[in-house]
């Protein structure tokens, strides 16, 4: 089939060439051109095209292109593999921490990306974006979600180098409102506020929470009404924990206890946290809309939340084999009478 496709094609280019050389030749005769010159001619044009028929039949068929080897494909992880090996041989390479940084972020395992900004930092203790990646980072890895510590410390840096940093002054302002420093978080998001696009969901959500921190702070301007009726609507729970008999031996010196609501479908972030030191139990604490992590997840933004206990033995809010716990389990948020709860297994 293939060779008469290809014998084909050469009797039908040898008529087409014999149809537009023979006359061109007779002419180029009368006017006493040289017959070597035409013999050069008809040899260029039946040589060359029947030439390239046979190198197609050669290298230009689909049989033959299997035969072409297909650039490889990288992977995702053999990238990151691959920038990992860069980045051990070249440490410095601030850039390079920043994207496996902001590669770690968007593959949603914030452990590894404050590990790479981290690097970078070590690279570029003044790197605004690098301070920045890392206090964001952080607070995801925290089931808490607070911003304090070294987070708050490079967020107040970043933000002084840089007061266009637009994550640098929502994630400060965050951590003042987790403070309960509400009119600092306001004055703060009315920084970032100029900078956002006004018609953006992001402005809205941005106005959103400054109302939010204007009230908290006294300085809303609402109606009365209003503002009387989501003063009565802010939840408290008054929680009562104990540690169970059979486990009061597990207790060691410095031990932490978090006490702590989520909602009960919704993200696991806590909508409320308290800390205190294990050594205090049994305690008594008051969960409110201003132990929230985020503005936008408060105590009062769930009708019913999981309330649970747990004694930290490193201190860390990140749960650990050996961990001690208890629990109440869902209660409603407009509940008065006091939610108690045993710390009685371990984690």
């Amino acid at each position: 089939m293939k060779f008469a496709f290809y014998a084909a094609a050469a009797v039908m280019l040898v008529i087409a060439l014999a149809l537009l050389l023979v006359p061109l030749i007779r002419q180029g005769r009368q006017s006493g051109r040289s017959r070597g010159v035409f013999a050069i001619v008809l040899a260029i044009a039946f040589v060359v095209p029947l030439g390239a028929i046979g190198l197609y039949a050669l290298v230009g068929t689909p049989a033959t292109l299997g035969g072409v080897e297909k650039p490889a494909q990288i992977s995702i992880p053999q990238a990151i593999a691959e920038l990992r090996q860069r980045l051990a041989e070249q440490p410095g390479d601030v850039q390079g921490w920043l994207l496996l940084g902001q590669t770690y972020g968007m593959l949603k395992q914030p452990s590894d990306a404050r590990d790479a900004y981290d690097g970078a930092l070590k690279a570029d203790a003044n790197n605004t974006v690098a301070m920045v990646g890392w206090a964001e980072a952080d607070s995801l890895v925290r089931p808490d979600h607070r911003i304090d510590g070294r987070s708050r410390e490079l967020l107040e840096r970043a933000v002084a180098a840089d007061p266009q940093s637009q994550r640098g002054l929502w994630l400060l302002g965050i951590s003042n409102f987790q403070m309960g420093r509400y009119a600092e978080a306001s004055a703060l998001w009315k920084k970032l506020q100029p900078m956002l696009d006004p018609d953006s969901g992001v402005a809205q959500a941005v106005a959103e929470q400054i109302a939010q921190a204007d009230a908290r702070a006294g300085g809303a301007t609402a109606p009365a009404a209003s503002t009387s009726s989501n003063t009565s609507s802010r939840a408290q729970l008054h929680v009562e924990v104990a540690l169970a008999p059979a486990l009061k031996a597990k207790l060691a010196p410095g031990d932490t206890l978090y006490i702590f609501a989520r909602a009960e479908n919704g993200p696991p972030m806590p909508l409320a946290v308290a800390k205190l030191p294990a050594a205090s139990l049994p305690a008594s604490v008051t969960l409110t809309d201003g132990m929230g992590m985020t503005p936008q997840f408060t105590l009062s933004s769930a009708p019913r939340v999981f309330v649970a206990a747990r004694i930290s033995r490193n201190g860390q809010a990140i749960a650990q084999t050996g961990d001690l716990e208890g629990d109440a389990g869902v209660v409603d948020t407009a509940r008065t009478e006091p939610v108690k709860i045993v710390i009685d297994r371990t984690h």
